[in-house]
């Protein structure tokens, strides 16, 4: 679940953000214990990671909202207690001053800074993301060869950031799935890169091989499983859209 730190939006709006919010799997928390437990089950982090993310999140934007208040637009999203930063912020001293705040959150093991030094974008310009966010969320949902919960998605002014824990096959697909959809200017992935047989060792949800039995793309060295010593952070890799 993204944490975000922006003035009220108007009725049509906030319907458009519930809708995106629920593809990305926070809405179904309200629905019952049931389908929260399911989620969890099928999310590729330890329950242990799910719960400090959330916690990331909270205590991140009331820190920020404390410290800042309305003069910055930024984002918390918390992915395996890796934090992605995004939105606007009017000077350099408070990009860098809200990484800081962030950076001493309990937990927090590593942040991608994406914050953008500039005013804060407009209500439409956000509701565009949100419905951007939405697209590529349902498109993944329809993807047969995707596992729609081990992926995050925010998008920010047209850039679309993804995290998760996936194999270099998904990693692939899912760029590519979301950089055809209308109004993307680019993809932003900030994937934690592992193979399907280190996903199953240590007990997550794993892919199955895609239709027609081609053979996976090469995995990438393993990335430990929280909440297993901490890795190095992934880093953001950009795919323009062309």
């Amino acid at each position: 679940m993204t944490r975000r730190l922006l003035s009220s939006l108007p009725v049509a709006s906030l319907a458009a953000a519930l809708l995106a919010t629920s593809l990305a799997g926070c809405a179904p928390l309200l629905l019952g214990g049931a389908v929260s437990t399911a989620l969890m089950a099928s999310d590729r982090r330890s329950s242990g990671a799910q719960i400090d993310d959330e916690a990331i999140e909270l205590r991140s934007a009331a820190r920020l909202s404390e410290a800042m208040g309305d003069r910055v637009h930024i984002n918390i999203t918390s992915y395996n207690r890796q934090v992605l930063l995004t939105g606007e912020a009017p000077t350099q001293a408070l990009r860098e001053r809200a990484e800081q705040i962030v950076g001493r959150v309990d937990n927090v093991r590593a942040i991608v800074n994406e914050i953008v030094v500039a005013t804060p974008t407009t209500l439409p310009q956000r509701s565009g993301d949100v419905l951007i966010t939405g697209k590529v969320r349902a498109s993944y949902v329809d993807a047969s060869d995707l596992q729609a919960n081990a992926i995050k998605v925010v998008t920010e002014r047209g850039v679309v950031y993804l995290m998760g824990r996936v194999t270099p096959r998904e990693a692939e697909r899912a760029t590519s799935i979301a950089r055809q959809i209308n109004g993307v200017q680019k993809v932003v992935r900030v994937f934690e890169v592992t193979s399907t047989d280190d996903l199953r060792q240590a007990g997550l949800p794993a892919p199955s091989t895609p239709a027609g039995g081609a053979a996976p793309v090469a995995p990438a060295p393993a990335v430990a499983p929280a909440p297993a010593p901490q890795p190095e952070p992934a880093g953001a890799v950009t795919s323009p859209v062309r």
